[in-house]
């Protein structure tokens, strides 16, 4: 499978998962893994091999292309930063997991919302072998959870398609601080609780939780379509 020389700043070795690459790349800066996935993109052909890269970062709040500032409700000491994603604002810290998706949409012949509907439908399973229930939304992609009472967001989406390319990915709440989100709207929803794979009493590092959550995306991204 080939992959571009020059397309990840941030090489690290890899791990096969019925064909796409897997990259666990343990905590590194949001700017530099973000400029990466975009030499990655523009430099993949097709018989670059898709990957998914797994992280964690620093304290950042994401702003996607029609992010507005309103949605940052407090300005904090975490910094805010404008990116190429779609979708509003969201927090990300150590203690998420990243998973970003590196897939070639034309080889699949997948469309972009069958493409979210599996990503959802990944997270959703792996939540289900834990004894977590979860579903996606069509109006607020997503993956959420009944917590406490109510509805509460566990999971973001956002994604970049570049040439029929993706890349950016997925946000899963596993073991973190949740208090940078009482100063946004989280997506861009006033009041949307947000919780983590913690709140369920389930104990998971984010390398944990990667390990088992890629080879379910690896499967369902490259597996057919839903009709």
């Amino acid at each position: 499978m080939a992959t571009p020389a020059s397309a990840c700043a941030l090489s690290v070795p890899a791990t096969d998962a019925g064909g796409v690459v897997v990259r666990a790349q343990g905590r590194t800066g949001y700017e530099p893994t973000w400029l990466a996935m975009q030499a990655f993109t523009n430099a993949r052909t097709s018989a670059t091999a898709d990957e998914i890269w797994l992280t964690e970062h620093p304290p950042i709040y994401t702003l996607g292309l029609a992010g507005r500032r309103e949605h940052l409700l407090r300005v904090n000491a975490i910094p805010a930063l404008k990116v190429d994603r779609g979708g509003q604002i969201t927090y990300h810290g150590p203690g998420q997991l990243m998973a970003y998706l590196l897939f070639d949409l034309r080889r699949s012949r997948r469309g972009i919302r069958d493409f979210v509907r599996a990503i959802e439908g990944s997270v959703v399973e792996w939540l289900d072998s834990m004894g977590v229930s979860a579903y996606g939304k069509a109006s607020a992609p997503g993956v959420y959870v009944m917590a406490g009472g109510r509805e509460a967001k566990i999971a973001a989406l956002g994604l970049k398609v570049r040439n029929g390319c993706t890349y950016h990915g997925l946000a899963v709440n596993v073991a973190m601080d949740l208090a940078p989100f009482a100063d946004i709207d989280p997506c861009g929803y006033p009041g949307l609780a947000v919780t983590q794979l913690a709140d369920f009493g389930v104990v998971r590092s984010v390398g944990e939780a990667g390990a088992e959550l890629a080879p379910i995306l690896a499967r369902r991204l490259t597996g057919t379509p839903s009709p």
